[in-house]
């Protein structure tokens, strides 16, 4: 899931609307929709206001964990003949 989608998902099933999170965050309501709509993302810190808005933690926000703390991330490893290396990561 792309990051505007993982936004928008977590605003709505925080009761919120794009106009509760603006004035919140004390930004135009532009910017706010540009981070939904996918045009721009917010830098660091507004991920961090965002995750303590909506009770998340930064890694859920950017889909490095699932709703339950687990952690996934996928890199490429670009030293290892081109292929891809999942690591997982528990708690």
């Amino acid at each position: 899931m792309k990051f505007n989608e993982r936004l928008k998902e977590i605003r709505k099933q925080s009761n919120m609307t794009q106009k509760d999170v603006y004035t919140k965050l004390n930004i135009s309501p532009n910017g706010y929709a540009s981070w939904e709509q996918g045009r721009t993302e917010p830098n660091l810190t507004y991920l961090c206001k965002l995750s303590l808005l909506f009770g998340v933690t930064t890694d859920f926000m950017l889909g490095l964990e699932d709703e339950w703390g687990n952690k996934s991330v996928h890199i490429s490893n670009s030293f290892n003949n081109n292929t891809n290396s999942n690591i997982k990561v528990g708690k």
